[in-house]
Protein backbone atom coordinates (compact mmCIF):
# COMPACT_ATOMS: atom_id res chain seq x y z
CA UNK A 1 0.00 0.00 0.00
CA UNK A 2 2.69 2.49 1.21
CA UNK A 3 4.56 1.57 -2.52
CA UNK A 4 1.14 2.68 -4.46
CA UNK A 5 0.62 5.69 -2.75
CA UNK A 6 4.36 6.88 -3.19
CA UNK A 7 4.41 5.31 -7.09
CA UNK A 8 1.05 6.99 -7.57
CA UNK A 9 0.98 10.66 -6.30
CA UNK A 10 -2.68 11.07 -7.65
CA UNK A 11 -3.69 8.22 -4.90
CA UNK A 12 -4.55 8.95 -1.54
CA UNK A 13 -3.63 6.86 1.44
CA UNK A 14 -7.33 6.62 1.96
CA UNK A 15 -8.32 5.49 -1.54
CA UNK A 16 -5.77 2.76 -1.08
CA UNK A 17 -6.73 1.42 2.05
CA UNK A 18 -10.34 1.30 0.61
CA UNK A 19 -9.23 -0.70 -2.52
CA UNK A 20 -7.49 -2.73 -0.25
CA UNK A 21 -10.68 -3.20 1.87
CA UNK A 22 -12.81 -3.94 -0.87
CA UNK A 23 -10.84 -6.48 -2.40
CA UNK A 24 -10.00 -8.23 1.40
CA UNK A 25 -14.03 -8.24 1.69
CA UNK A 26 -14.70 -9.87 -1.71
CA UNK A 27 -12.33 -12.72 -2.10
CA UNK A 28 -12.65 -15.35 0.52
CA UNK A 29 -9.80 -16.77 2.37
CA UNK A 30 -7.55 -13.93 0.86
CA UNK A 31 -4.97 -12.68 3.65
CA UNK A 32 -2.36 -15.15 5.09
CA UNK A 33 -1.26 -14.58 8.69
CA UNK A 34 1.55 -16.22 10.75
CA UNK A 35 4.13 -16.15 8.79
CA UNK A 36 5.99 -13.19 10.22
CA UNK A 37 8.27 -16.05 11.91
CA UNK A 38 9.66 -16.77 8.41
CA UNK A 39 10.63 -13.51 7.68
CA UNK A 40 14.18 -13.58 9.30
CA UNK A 41 15.25 -16.75 7.02
CA UNK A 42 14.73 -15.06 3.90
CA UNK A 43 16.60 -13.63 1.30
CA UNK A 44 15.80 -11.18 -1.21
CA UNK A 45 17.50 -8.36 -3.16
CA UNK A 46 14.71 -5.63 -0.97
CA UNK A 47 14.72 -6.86 2.52
CA UNK A 48 11.32 -5.21 2.85
CA UNK A 49 9.49 -8.20 0.23
CA UNK A 50 10.06 -10.80 2.40
CA UNK A 51 7.34 -10.61 3.52
CA UNK A 52 5.44 -11.64 0.32
CA UNK A 53 7.32 -14.66 0.03
CA UNK A 54 7.23 -15.62 3.56
CA UNK A 55 3.02 -15.24 2.90
CA UNK A 56 3.64 -17.44 -0.25
CA UNK A 57 5.54 -20.16 1.85
CA UNK A 58 3.27 -20.18 4.53
CA UNK A 59 0.30 -20.89 1.79
CA UNK A 60 1.50 -23.30 -0.15
CA UNK A 61 1.09 -21.11 -3.19
CA UNK A 62 3.73 -22.07 -6.72
CA UNK A 63 3.40 -18.34 -7.94
CA UNK A 64 4.29 -14.57 -6.94
CA UNK A 65 2.20 -12.48 -9.36
CA UNK A 66 4.19 -8.95 -9.70
CA UNK A 67 5.46 -6.18 -11.95
CA UNK A 68 8.22 -6.56 -9.67
CA UNK A 69 10.19 -9.41 -11.14
CA UNK A 70 13.86 -8.33 -10.71
CA UNK A 71 13.30 -8.48 -6.45
CA UNK A 72 12.02 -11.97 -6.63
CA UNK A 73 14.83 -13.40 -8.92
CA UNK A 74 14.24 -17.42 -9.46
CA UNK A 75 17.37 -18.49 -7.48
CA UNK A 76 15.56 -17.31 -4.14
CA UNK A 77 12.46 -18.29 -5.16
CA UNK A 78 13.11 -22.11 -6.31
CA UNK A 79 14.34 -23.78 -2.94
CA UNK A 80 10.47 -22.81 -2.24
CA UNK A 81 9.00 -24.30 -5.39
CA UNK A 82 7.91 -20.56 -5.82
CA UNK A 83 7.73 -18.98 -8.94
CA UNK A 84 7.58 -15.16 -9.88
CA UNK A 85 5.23 -14.24 -13.09
CA UNK A 86 4.84 -10.87 -14.06
CA UNK A 87 1.02 -9.87 -14.48
CA UNK A 88 0.45 -9.60 -17.86
CA UNK A 89 1.68 -13.39 -18.43
CA UNK A 90 -0.35 -14.53 -15.61
CA UNK A 91 -3.61 -12.60 -17.22
CA UNK A 92 -2.76 -13.89 -20.51
CA UNK A 93 -2.53 -17.85 -19.52
CA UNK A 94 -5.57 -17.60 -17.40
CA UNK A 95 -7.17 -16.37 -20.48
CA UNK A 96 -5.97 -19.29 -22.20
CA UNK A 97 -7.23 -21.85 -19.81
CA UNK A 98 -10.74 -20.07 -19.27
CA UNK A 99 -11.79 -17.27 -21.55
CA UNK A 100 -15.27 -17.47 -20.62
CA UNK A 101 -13.99 -16.42 -16.93
CA UNK A 102 -11.76 -14.10 -17.68
CA UNK A 103 -13.98 -12.30 -19.79
CA UNK A 104 -16.80 -12.43 -17.47
CA UNK A 105 -14.31 -10.90 -14.89
CA UNK A 106 -12.85 -8.23 -17.17
CA UNK A 107 -16.90 -7.21 -18.43
CA UNK A 108 -17.60 -7.29 -14.46
CA UNK A 109 -14.72 -4.59 -13.84
CA UNK A 110 -15.45 -2.73 -16.56
CA UNK A 111 -19.09 -2.36 -15.85
CA UNK A 112 -18.25 -1.05 -12.38
CA UNK A 113 -16.22 1.69 -13.20
CA UNK A 114 -18.31 4.89 -12.72
CA UNK A 115 -15.62 7.70 -12.20
CA UNK A 116 -15.31 7.63 -15.63
CA UNK A 117 -17.39 4.86 -17.32
CA UNK A 118 -15.24 3.23 -20.04
CA UNK A 119 -16.15 1.83 -23.15
CA UNK A 120 -14.37 -1.72 -24.29
CA UNK A 121 -11.46 0.68 -25.92
CA UNK A 122 -11.60 2.60 -23.08
CA UNK A 123 -10.93 0.03 -20.84
CA UNK A 124 -8.29 -2.05 -23.19
CA UNK A 125 -6.37 1.25 -23.59
CA UNK A 126 -6.40 1.34 -19.27
CA UNK A 127 -5.19 -2.04 -18.89
CA UNK A 128 -2.49 -1.16 -21.73
CA UNK A 129 -1.16 1.82 -19.89
CA UNK A 130 -0.97 -0.31 -16.34
CA UNK A 131 1.70 -3.06 -18.13
CA UNK A 132 -0.88 -5.53 -19.49
CA UNK A 133 -0.20 -5.04 -23.43
CA UNK A 134 0.12 -8.92 -23.97
CA UNK A 135 -3.76 -9.31 -22.04
CA UNK A 136 -5.13 -6.65 -24.04
CA UNK A 137 -3.88 -8.17 -27.30
CA UNK A 138 -5.66 -10.91 -26.73
CA UNK A 139 -8.59 -9.72 -25.28
CA UNK A 140 -9.14 -7.72 -28.34
CA UNK A 141 -10.40 -11.55 -29.64
CA UNK A 142 -13.41 -11.01 -27.32
CA UNK A 143 -13.67 -7.49 -27.15
CA UNK A 144 -17.84 -8.14 -27.83
CA UNK A 145 -17.86 -10.17 -24.37
CA UNK A 146 -15.98 -7.43 -22.09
Amino acid sequence: MRNIVKDHVDITREQVDRIRDLMNSHVRDCLVTGYEPLIGGLTLPDPDDRHVLAAAILSGADTIVTFNLKDFPEEALKPYGIKAQHPDEFLNCQLDLAPNVVCAAAKKQRGSLKNPPMNVEEYLASLERQGLAQTVSSLREYAELI
